[in-house]
């Protein structure tokens, strides 16, 4: 058994063209977190990464390279070369069913039609992965494709912004106490 270390990760598409789209919200939660540790992520498996020890704690952040649809792929290699564990890794991704400006965190469930998790379900062989739901709002007049390719607008990026800096705060507690605590903490919004 190595050392325990934990695994999160946000999702999205590589590519320029992607930036600031609302199904980039998990890449915009890590950049964020990560710009206080001025380290540029590193390459492996498809993935673009930084690995740090935050409190005594071996964390992984993790940008899968390929697309939203294969992210799975991408995960399932650093949970085998790294060795970790199910119950040690937060997914972050985009919530069409949440409204903008609120988030939920999960311990596990069904992908709920996200790409990305249904992807990550399947590499893993399990939906009892921890996560970190951003909500998005969703637009029933435009085709859901479209939608979260979509770009948030100013007024939008500002309301995100807000969880933006929450969930730099649910990552520092998520290394630190109880999922079951970390929910019960900050589920109520």
């Amino acid at each position: 058994m190595g050392d325990v270390m934990k695994l999160i990760v946000g999702l999205g598409n590589p590519g320029r063209e992607y930036d600031n789209t609302r199904h980039n919200v998990g890449f915009k939660v890590l950049d964020n977190y990560l710009k206080k540790y001025n380290i540029n992520y590193s390459k492996k498996f498809d993935g673009l990464f930084v690995q740090l020890e935050i409190n005594n704690e071996k964390v992984i952040f993790l940008k899968p390279q390929k697309y939203m649809n294969l992210s799975g792929e991408v995960v399932r290699d650093f949970v085998r070369y790294y060795k970790i564990n199910i119950e040690d890794i937060l997914i972050i991704n985009d919530d069409l069913d949440i409204s903008l400006g609120k988030y939920k965190l999960k311990a596990s469930g069904s992908s709920g039609g996200h790409n990305g998790l249904k992807n990550i379900e399947n590499n893993l062989g399990t939906n009892k992965y921890k996560r970190l739901k951003i909500g998005i709002s969703n637009d029933k007049n435009r085709d859901t494709k479209d939608y979260v390719l979509g770009k948030f607008n100013s007024d939008e990026l500002s309301v995100l912004n807000k969880v933006i800096d929450i969930s730099e705060m649910i990552i520092n507690d998520f290394l630190l106490i109880n999922f079951d605590l970390l929910m019960t903490k900050y589920n109520n919004n």
